[in-house]
């Protein structure tokens, strides 16, 4: 019966630890969310922009607005989207893959945050956790505490040539 007892225990030890493991690699990737981005959020796999009804993946650094019945994945917004400010735009998390699979429903669950410009962004966060984000203003100084090389003169890779999310 100890046999039995033991074994069970060591069984129950090994599945809390395989939980507890889990629950430690959870995402985190402030660093590579742009200055732009809301703050809040540990973990952030897209933006929703009710205002310009479009998304940005943070994995690719690229936006994904609709041209005609298409998505269009780049790095810049085109020149329609020239006065967004992307800085005092209204940004939602989506964590879904494809996001823009259900924009009708995206749409509908966010058009209150139209015209919404009072959203906290990583850029003016004195919360230091956001000092890994490129466009952060003590970023450089992040990269000298943490041993870091920086990754040269483009700043904030969600910005990189887009002139329109700038203030």
């Amino acid at each position: 019966m100890k046999k039995v007892m033991i074994a069970l225990l060591l069984l129950g030890a090994t599945a809390m630890t395989r939980e507890a493991t889990a629950q430690i690699s959870v995402n985190i990737n402030i660093g590579s969310q742009p200055a732009w981005g809301p703050t809040g959020y540990d973990y952030a796999g897209y933006y929703y922009l009710p205002d310009i009804n479009c998304y940005y993946d943070i994995g690719r650094g690229q936006f994904i607005y609709p041209n005609g019945s298409r998505w269009v994945y780049a790095r810049n917004l085109p020149g329609r989207y020239r006065n967004v400010n992307l800085y005092n735009t209204y940004k939602v998390v989506i964590n879904r893959p494809s996001p823009f699979r259900n924009n009708r429903d995206d749409i509908n669950r966010y058009a209150r945050y139209k015209g919404v410009h009072s959203q906290p962004v990583i850029r003016d966060s004195r919360d230091s956790r956001y000092y890994a984000s490129k466009g952060h203003p003590m970023h450089q100084q992040w990269e000298k505490d943490h041993g870091r090389v920086d990754a040269g003169p483009r700043g904030d890779r969600g910005n990189r040539g887009n002139h329109y999310g700038r203030r």
